[in-house]
């Protein structure tokens, strides 16, 4: 399938790895131009180095929670692509728990990084729609948005997130501008928490699999292509929807 993505500027935070770097690589291999950011440096040009033979990608040093550097970066990629077409905000401080330190970094990280990459974003977005037409923003949720046990600073932000891109959504529907996320659920990778908690504890890592009727966890890979279909013309009737990638772990209803 043609996403008609081929030559669309993108821009990606927390690209560096994981279902970021997916992201990235799937963008790419539908033709579009990749700048991404992340805080770790040697990671940045490793995944820089990893997929340029895939399409054209940079990548930059840049930490979402200063919001002075994040809109710098903004503007220089958008200076660098001539425009941007699209904004995937992944970056998060995946800060589980409920201690004051919880909810202030995912707060600055998830939430805000988020607001601000929109706000610096936002007037070559609405550029980029009033030329072709569509232009769209992809924030990366969580299924802890949706479901809870317990009190947790990551679910609790990652269900603001979900409220934030329903109003944007509606705010910016007239100037052609589409908001949607996605909320993956367990999602496996090495390196990644899943990975971790497989090495440090293997029982509750067997309980999390146990859980899901697949009787697997999910790829970033099966992340990617969501973001990346619904980031598309394809998808051009599709805004405030919030897509739920868990391979039925969550027992809610969406309706």
């Amino acid at each position: 399938m043609n996403l008609k993505l081929k030559d669309k500027r993108i821009v990606v935070t927390g690209g560096s790895k994981g279902i970021g770097r997916a992201i990235c690589q799937g963008f790419l291999e539908e033709g579009a131009v990749i700048e991404f950011c992340a805080r770790n440096v040697e990671q940045v040009a490793q995944t820089q180095r990893d997929l340029s033979g895939v399409g054209s990608i940079r990548g930059t040093a840049v930490d979402v929670t200063d919001a002075a550097a994040l809109a710098a970066w903004v503007q220089e990629a958008a200076g660098r692509m001539g425009g941007i077409d699209c904004v995937v905000s992944n970056a998060s401080a995946l800060s589980i728990g409920a201690a004051d330190e919880n909810w202030q970094t995912g707060f600055d990280v998830d939430l805000m990084g988020t607001q601000h990459l929109i706000t610096a974003a936002a007037p070559h977005l609405k550029q980029a729609a009033s030329r072709s037409g569509d232009a769209s923003v992809l924030m990366i949720s969580s299924t802890a948005a949706i479901e809870t046990t317990s009190v947790n600073a990551y679910g609790a932000v990652k269900a603001a997130m979900l409220h934030l891109n329903k109003g944007m959504a509606r705010q910016y529907a007239p100037a052609g501008i589409r908001f949607n996320s996605v909320s993956p659920g367990t999602i496996y990778f090495e390196g990644g928490v899943w990975s971790n908690v497989e090495q440090s504890m293997p029982e509750m890592y067997q309980q999390a699999l146990g859980r899901n009727p697949m009787g697997r966890m999910g790829t970033p890979k099966e992340v990617a292509n969501a973001v990346v279909y619904l980031s598309s013309p394809l998808s051009s009737f599709t805004t405030g929807a919030n897509l739920v990638i868990d391979g039925a772990l969550t027992q809610r209803v969406n309706y």
